[in-house]
């Protein structure tokens, strides 16, 4: 019977946990504010770990990006306090990437709403006109 989580996705799942916390505690740079890790993907060989996160409250690009910088800079720190939670011989190095995903999902959903309420309104216009 094979496995059903590898042990890439098993670190990548603790990661994403810990860094949550991580960097609210512990971050307290301006540029960052309120992050919401979404996903992180570990390498098969476990020495690179992708973040990829969203900024709570901020909708210019260019502050999510500023603040994607400031945490790929402080990326060896956090590594640091990963490397204190984890029990493995090595600890993935860290690379952060701001997400777009969920604001793409809340335009195309606010898309899809709109259309069904213009199709409800015309629907319910032509039962009046009979």
């Amino acid at each position: 019977m094979s496995k059903e989580f590898s042990r890439a996705d098993r670190v990548a799942d603790a990661v994403k946990r810990l860094l949550a916390t991580i960097i609210q505690q512990e971050i307290s740079d301006p540029r960052v504010g309120m992050v919401n890790v979404n996903d992180v993907t570990v390498s098969r060989d476990l020495a690179v770990a992708k973040a990829y996160i969203t900024f709570i409250g901020r909708d210019d690009d260019a502050q999510c990006e500023e603040g994607t910088i400031a945490l790929n800079k402080a990326a060896g720190y956090l590594r640091s306090l990963l490397a204190k939670q984890l029990s493995l011989r090595t600890t993935p190095k860290l690379q952060f990437f701001y997400d777009k995903t969920p604001i793409r999902g809340q335009a195309l959903s606010s898309l899809i709403d709109r259309a069904l309420a213009e199709d409800q309104s015309r629907h319910d216009d032509e039962d009046d006109s009979r």
